[in-house]
């Protein structure tokens, strides 16, 4: 059976067809099916970034960690100088659900001490014999919320009479666990606000030497090239050697901040001087000059917008780096002191080979270090991906 000709035959008279219907601009063309011709870039890289798994749960993991911190006081069984004097270099307690093959609910066991005269050390023993079950939305140790309201709320807390320590106690008999969250605070914050430093620097400075160009252009990349030669770690001990110590804790924790942050803004004005020199060439920006447009605005309204993707992706991966960078100085002895906690500060404690050794628990404070530090890497490749939605 021979299927039919679609194509008239040769010589013959083509017909046309015009359609009646009133003509819409704003009518979806033929055949558009996907839905995102008229997408604007921020949808465009959501939907990319979700497809990057790995950095979506990075990214609600961060969420959730730096949302934790607002309600530290809440989360902590313990407030951060309670001190517990009989259960000193406690080990950490496990948590059990089934006691004498029966359920109980979420309990620790109490713990017995005695001293071992032989090694020099305390040794904690279970007793199971002694059942401790935890309360959750109770009523515990008073604290001011935010140093501004009082309140006595926990989301766990020990039975009445016991403890729980969930990651062991320290040289002072204070819980790990509840150390770890409040210190979350300042090296969470502190390696924002550092990054907020060094944005901004180098918005400013590569916004301006990439428009501009000239002797501005070149003494900003010479000063950079300097700045980069020197190895940091050095530069960051002699920068923070210089605060004074009769500094208040809160001034000592912007002056670590300022110092992150104004040691990592090269990288960030070359990102920008190199966008910026690319951008600044295209019809756009010749219109504004040409309406008049001043400088100032030229680069923040129509230049820095079509970088800030890459920015703020970029921003992303140097967050890391100023955590990093406080807990080396912390654990120097040339950042943070107390009563300031902070990850570093905990880690502090860990510099003596027998310490590690006989208390491995406190380490624990690693643990968040390394786990921030992977989301935000992952969170940086999803974002750089996303930042070029069309490739």
């Amino acid at each position: 059976m021979s299927t039919p000709n679609p194509l008239p035959p040769p010589g013959a008279e083509l017909t046309h067809y015009v359609s009646p219907a009133p003509f819409d601009p704003m009518a979806e063309p033929a055949g558009a099916t996907t839905g995102l011709e008229n997408a604007s870039q921020l949808r465009l890289m959501w939907i990319k970034f979700k497809r990057h798994r790995v950095a979506l749960i990075s990214g609600v993991f961060l969420l959730l960690f730096y949302a934790s911190l607002l309600i530290t006081e809440f989360l902590a069984p313990y407030r951060l100088d309670t001190r517990n004097l009989d259960f000193i270099y406690a080990p950490p307690q496990r948590v059990r659900l089934f006691h004498d093959g029966s359920f109980v609910g979420p309990f620790v066991y109490g713990q017995t001490m005695h001293l071992d005269m032989t090694e020099l050390r305390r040794i904690y023993t279970d007793d199971p014999t002694n059942v401790q079950r935890l309360r959750f939305f109770c009523r515990g140790e008073s604290y001011m919320f935010w140093n501004l309201v009082p309140a006595d709320l926990h989301l766990f807390c020990p039975a009445e009479g016991g403890r729980v320590n969930l990651l062991g106690t320290d040289r002072l008999g204070r819980d790990v666990f509840s150390r770890i969250l409040h210190g979350a605070r300042i090296s969470l914050t502190i390696g924002l606000l550092g990054t907020l430093v060094s944005f901004t620097l180098g918005i400013v400075i590569g916004g301006i030497a990439g428009y501009r160009g000239g002797w501005f252009d070149h003494g900003m990349q010479r000063m950079i090239e300097v700045i980069q030669s020197i190895p940091s770690i050095p530069l960051w001990m002699t920068l923070a050697a210089i605060i004074p110590l009769s500094w208040s804790p809160i001034l000592v924790y912007l002056g670590i901040t300022v110092i992150l942050g104004m040691l990592d803004w090269t990288g960030q004005a070359r990102a920008v001087r190199s966008k910026l020199f690319a951008l600044r060439e295209e019809d756009y920006v010749l219109a504004a000059e040409l309406m008049g447009a001043k400088s100032s605005r030229i680069i923040s309204r129509h230049l820095i917008p079509g970088v800030m993707s890459h920015l703020i992706a970029s921003a992303s991966l140097s967050v890391p780096g100023m955590i990093l960078g406080e807990t080396a100085l912390t654990f120097l002895g040339l950042g943070l002191r107390p009563p300031v906690t902070s990850w570093g500060i905990l880690l502090t404690e860990t510099r003596g080979v027998n310490i590690v050794a006989l208390y491995p628990w406190l380490l624990w404070p690693m643990a968040p270090v390394i786990l921030v530090i992977l989301a935000f890497n992952f969170l940086g490749d999803g974002l750089r991906d996303a930042a070029d939605p069309y490739r």
